[in-house]
């Protein structure tokens, strides 16, 4: 309290000033009313710009709950695109047995420079993640689940010298396998496309049909470039991919619920053969 009195004795010619200015302010502006317009014009506009900034202030702070609200919309919407053929009624999408079950994950690790390169994923056996999954993004196809522990998994990225991926050149049947040459973050090979096929910079490269992992027709990229290999029966094509294979944070990861069917079929049919 002593110091509050200290400070009002030794800046009192200061504060009586301070008062004195306000007061002339206050009848000043009573009196006109030009300078009651232009006072409360003022006021509204430092008014109006603190709440903006509150609102940009608190919007920031609140867009990781909207992220998720998002890729929870995306989440049932692409349920509804990948099994669209069975013409499920969107209403009842969750009571009955789907062909391609969705969940949604974050990448907490990421490598894209080495030859055979990985992404650790926040999803393991705990949330029904288990190998052979597909991963993909909101632009396209990201790779394929190798291992998983109870709360992580990792997933083989589509830049790795291992990764085979059945993929086809848009509204077409021409397909081919998708695979790496290790030189380019951001460019994927596809091969064995037949030298008859019509090829143009610019089309439009997606999941094939043939695959037990991914639905067909997720983007994957675009022709860059193509040349016939030594054989001169077939295409090597460049594809620019969609994902920026160093940026990535939010994922899909996608279970066909008939896999093992078609495994077990494939190897019974093939076990009769011999």
């Amino acid at each position: 309290m002593q110091q509050i009195i200290n400070f009002i004795i030794r800046y009192k010619n200061f504060l009586l000033y301070v008062f004195l200015m306000i007061v002339s302010l206050g009848f000043t502006i009573q009196s006109h009313s030009y300078h009651q317009s232009r006072f409360f014009n003022s006021s509204n506009w430092l008014t109006g710009n603190i709440l903006d900034t509150s609102n940009d202030v608190s919007t920031y702070f609140g867009l990781d709950k909207e992220n998720e609200k998002l890729m929870q919309e995306n989440e049932y919407l692409r349920k509804l695109l990948f099994n669209k053929k069975e013409q499920i009624d969107s209403t009842a999408l969750d009571s009955v047995q789907l062909t391609y079950t969705i969940s949604i994950g974050k990448v907490i690790k990421n490598s894209f420079a080495d030859p055979r390169n990985y992404i650790t994923i926040n999803k393991g056996e705990k949330d029904s993640v288990h190998p052979d999954m597909g991963v993909i993004t909101s632009k396209g196809i990201l790779g394929i689940i190798e291992n998983t522990s109870n709360n992580f998994a990792t997933v083989q990225s589509i830049l790795n010298e291992k990764s085979n991926i059945n993929a086809k050149i848009k509204n077409t049947d021409h397909f081919g396998s998708l695979v790496w040459d290790m030189k380019r973050y951001n460019v994927v090979q596809l091969v064995d496309i037949p030298r008859l096929v019509p090829l143009t910079i610019g089309d439009t490269i997606v999941t094939g049909g043939m695959s037990s992992i991914f639905p067909e027709n997720i983007p994957i990229g675009t022709i860059r470039k193509f040349d016939l290999n030594t054989s001169k029966s077939f295409y090597n094509i460049d594809v620019a991919l969609f994902n920026d294979m160093t940026n990535i944070k939010n994922v899909y990861i996608i279970k066909n619920n008939d896999r093992e069917e078609i495994l077990e079929l494939e190897k019974q049919t093939e076990t009769n053969g011999q």
